[in-house]
């Protein structure tokens, strides 16, 4: 359908059989239609130097490496206008989800901070055959005119995202406390934390899937102005 619409298509294809069909019967003849072998995780960095300007990233992703392949497209900022995948409906429902929800984690600031996320549907599993034993749904990610996240900031926030959610059952103060962030950027112990969140509006208690990206920004901020005094 893409091709139909003169879409120029740069699928990635791992199975060997597939390739087989796709190489010598089913798009012979289309000058738009590019195959890339392999792995997708191993193959895209280089093929994405070959081609940055892309419109749209899309795929039926598989479920065993999915929320992978999401993150690095995230991580590395291919920065493409839109992306739409099918992937299973738990992932999905993860990257749509808003702070306070158990759902709200590392992959729903990645994916929310520059894009954004909607769930646009649910696909039951008996409209795949084989049927998989979870629900599938689709989602749309579109880009920000600007990322909530500034640029000099990335590197801090990233990195306290990922100590906040180490231990979900542990409060902000412990998880910043174990975390590598302070030891990076600051090099204080726990009563420089302890300040750090109160100038945020933060308390020590909270739970990290509590704070919205916009407290997160705001705890970043300070911790780079303590860490440029420090």
């Amino acid at each position: 359908m893409l091709l139909e619409k003169g879409c120029d298509v740069t699928a990635f294809e791992i199975d060997r059989g597939f390739i087989s069909i796709l190489k010598e019967e089913a798009f012979v003849d289309e000058p738009g239609f590019h195959l890339v072998e392999g792995d997708f995780l191993k193959t895209w960095p280089l093929q994405w130097l070959k081609e940055p300007k892309v419109d749209v990233i899309a795929g039926n992703l598989p479920y065993n490496v999915g929320s992978v392949i999401l993150a690095r497209l995230l991580e590395q900022r291919v920065g493409v206008n839109r992306m739409v995948f099918t992937l299973q409906k738990e992932v999905i429902d993860r990257m749509c989800s808003p702070h306070g929800s158990k759902m709200f984690s590392t992959l729903s600031i990645l994916a929310q901070v520059d894009y954004h996320v909607e769930k646009v549907m649910t696909i039951k599993a008996g409209s795949f055959y084989p049927s998989p034993k979870v629900d599938s749904a689709l989602v749309t990610l579109t880009l920000r005119e600007t990322s909530l996240v500034s640029e000099h900031l990335r590197e801090i926030f990233f990195l306290l995202v990922h100590d906040l959610f180490a231990a979900r059952r542990k409060t902000v103060r412990n998880n910043l406390i174990n975390g590598r962030l302070f030891n990076t950027f600051i090099g204080q112990q726990a009563d420089q934390i302890e300040r750090i969140l109160k100038e945020a509006g933060i308390s020590p208690m909270e739970r990290a899937e509590k704070l919205p990206i916009s407290t997160l920004v705001v705890l970043s901020e300070v911790i780079y102005a303590y860490g440029k005094d420090a």
